[in-house]
């Protein structure tokens, strides 16, 4: 089998199981290709060289028969290396080495299990909806791809920014707000959440329309289909607006036009059988836990 293996950086605690995961990539015959970035970190700041069959900075460098991509972090990690790896339909899947990770939610106790659960075939693999944005500048588009949420927030102004919202074409609300956020299933337990949105389960196939610090009150997130498309069209007193695709940010002028609808294709993401989305969010949210004493 062949893997590839994306990462930013790693804590000194992680260091044993990052060590123990390379010795079970040899013991188990498993052909790794590593993110040439990560690979360089590891050999500067920890002096950790492993033995690797490749190394790779973006989905054109993977081998077309790498089985799947194993994302060494957290949940931000893990977007990244869908950017890097986003033309290739190569499923994902998370170790968190970090904190709170609902797509990276193989702990570190478990990654000999994951991997032979992996090699055995015992594992789900879902379908994650992907967000296209088209941004519109003199007539002349450029594409980009999210799966947890697109963000338009004010930039170089302490003043609110005024989001003109389309759906289908139809006038839904103008948001005077600090920013809007647009977020598929996926996305739904990050940033929107933070704000107030709903949780929608993986499988939905809506999207979630959330306002950050809107200045009326009654306005709410709303959910809407996801074969609808949104268009966006922002003014404000300053020079330009933010527009944050995942973890990558383009500074934009009012000019712009953005347009928003489902990509044509689905990442996939593997999890543990006895990894349920519901499963996750109580242990990630604590729901049920009394922390009263």
């Amino acid at each position: 089998m062949k893997i590839a293996l994306y990462g930013l950086s790693v804590k000194s605690d992680f260091i044993d199981e990052l060590l123990r995961l390379f010795d079970l990539f040899n013991e188990k015959a498993i052909e790794c290709f590593i993110y040439r970035p990560f690979l360089e970190y590891l050999q500067h700041d920890f002096g950790i060289r492993p033995e690797v069959s490749g190394q790779f900075e973006n989905g054109d460098d993977i081998p077309g028969d790498v089985s799947f991509l194993l994302s060494l972090g957290g949940d931000g990690t893990l977007l990244k290396s869908f950017m890097a790896a986003q033309n290739r339909s190569i499923p994902l899947v998370g170790i968190n080495s970090g904190r709170l990770g609902f797509l990276s939610d193989i702990s570190r106790e478990e990654i000999e299990i994951a991997l032979n659960s992996i090699l055995e075939g015992n594992i789900i693999i879902d379908e994650r909806t992907v967000l296209e944005l088209e941004i519109v500048k003199n007539n002349e588009s450029e594409f980009f791809y999210a799966l947890n949420e697109i963000t338009v927030t004010k930039l170089d102004s302490a003043s609110m920014i005024n989001i003109h919202t389309f759906v289908n074409g139809e006038f839904l609300n103008t948001y005077w707000a600090d920013g809007l956020i647009i977020a598929t299933p996926t996305g739904s337990t990050a940033y929107s959440l933070s704000v107030g949105g709903p949780i929608l389960t993986p499988d939905s196939e809506n999207f979630v329309i959330s306002p950050i610090a809107p200045h009326n009150l009654t306005v709410r997130p709303i959910v809407v289909p996801d074969h609808h498309s949104i268009t966006l069209q922002v003014e404000g007193r300053g020079l330009h607006f933010l527009t944050s695709i995942d973890s990558k940010s383009e500074v934009m002028q009012f000019t712009e036009l953005l347009k928003i609808k489902k990509a044509s294709f689905k990442v996939k993401t593997i999890r543990l059988k006895d990894h349920s989305f519901f499963s996750t969010l109580r242990n990630k949210l604590m729901w049920g836990a009394d922390k009263r004493n």
